[in-house]
């Protein structure tokens, strides 16, 4: 079965960067388009990030363009997700998903806290 386990999350102040990382298992990862969403307090899902299975091609959300950068290691099963420049409307959980909807398979998530 699938599994999408992240990590890297954390506490950071405004300004900062924070590396997050999935590793995935129970599907071929570098054939699948792979995710990154996120859920803010009291907000629905929403997507933030995709990138292809060769990892040539990648795609943003506007809040995000610019700051974040998507990538993959097919050789470790890995995605991951540099945010730079934080800002305090980013703090939320963060998954790892497979696809790239939202309604997919997605890990448990790890949280973001952006403040001071």
């Amino acid at each position: 079965q699938v599994q999408l386990v992240e990590s890297g999350g954390g506490l950071v102040q405004p300004g900062g960067s924070l590396r997050l990382s999935c590793v995935a298992s129970g599907f071929t990862f570098s054939s699948a388009i792979m995710s990154w969403l996120r859920q803010a307090p009291g907000q629905g899902l929403e997507w933030v990030s995709m990138v292809t299975p060769g990892g040539n091609t990648t795609r943003y959300q506007d809040s995000v363009k610019g700051r974040f950068t998507i990538s993959r290691d097919n050789g470790k099963n890995t995605l991951y997700l540099q945010m730079n420049s934080l800002k305090p409307e980013d703090t939320a959980m963060y998954f790892c998903a497979k696809g790239v909807g939202i309604t997919g398979d997605r890990g448990q998530g790890t949280q973001v806290t952006v403040s001071l």
